[in-house]
């Protein structure tokens, strides 16, 4: 059963609210200006998401390696973004379509669902929606966006409209990726590496050090897991190659 705490007055005059799911199916409404990071603790996405055969947009969950949970999406540049906020060694927490918010604007009552919440580990907390540059330039796309950021802002959190990143850099990430999860690099290998990679090596000079008699390819995992990590960087706007050069960050 919801439970609401507006009455009928609230909802008819629409003060801006924020509604949030939770794990036993229950909305709570929560005047916007009283809403804190601690109303999302054991909620749900807002919306269920669901794969239909011949539907036109992709959607499914993504194996968090920061929240340690899977997260929800619905579309191709959602899981890009929801990518590289995994990535982001600067977000602590990650909540797809955490609230429902309702105001008035002018003579409407408007609804949005935001795409994610992130909370950033410096205690900022950034609203995102992730939407096609191609659309942004509709009108009404823009002021359904538009009103949204006033309210998040206002409120003394970030607000972002995201569009996409540099190609290579995300393909990059994607790579990376694959080495985001615990236990799949040995932490000894992982810790091995740590030790033996000098800031300035190339990465085809420290897998060559790292693989010592074996192949240099089974050397490869435990510096793409610190790379993941961040405690590795390397310019990924270019490609990942053996010219990479390696920056020690920890």
């Amino acid at each position: 059963m919801a439970v609401r705490s507006a009455g009928d007055a609230r909802r008819r005059s629409r003060v801006p609210t924020a509604s949030v799911r939770y794990e036993d199916e229950s909305v709570r409404e929560i005047l916007f200006s009283q809403v804190r990071l601690a109303d999302f603790a054991g909620s749900i996405p807002w919306r269920r998401v669901r794969s239909v055969h011949g539907q036109a947009h992709y959607s499914g969950s993504y194996a968090c390696a920061t929240t340690g949970e899977h997260v929800l999406y619905e579309s191709r540049l959602e899981l890009a973004r929801l990518l590289l906020a995994d990535f982001d060694p600067a977000v602590r927490g990650i909540f797809a379509q955490p609230c429902r918010l309702a105001a008035r604007v002018g003579d409407r009552v408007r609804r949005h669902v935001p795409d994610f919440l992130l909370v950033m580990r410096s205690g900022t907390v950034r609203v995102v929606n992730v939407k096609p540059a191609e659309r942004l330039a509709d009108p009404e796309i823009a002021r359904a966006l538009a009103w949204p950021g006033e309210l998040v802002e206002g409120h003394g959190w970030e607000y972002e409209i995201w569009s996409g990143a540099d190609r290579v850099m995300l393909e990059n990430v994607r790579f990376l990726a694959a080495y985001r999860r615990p236990g799949v690099v040995p932490e000894a290998a992982v810790e091995r590496a740590w030790q033996e990679i000098a800031d300035g090596d190339q990465l085809a000079i420290a897998e060559r050090r790292l693989a010592g008699e074996r192949p240099v390819h089974e050397a490869r995992p435990a510096v793409m897991a610190l790379l993941w990590s961040g405690r590795l960087t390397t310019d990924l706007s270019c490609p990942l190659s053996g010219e990479s050069v390696l920056r020690r960050c920890a």
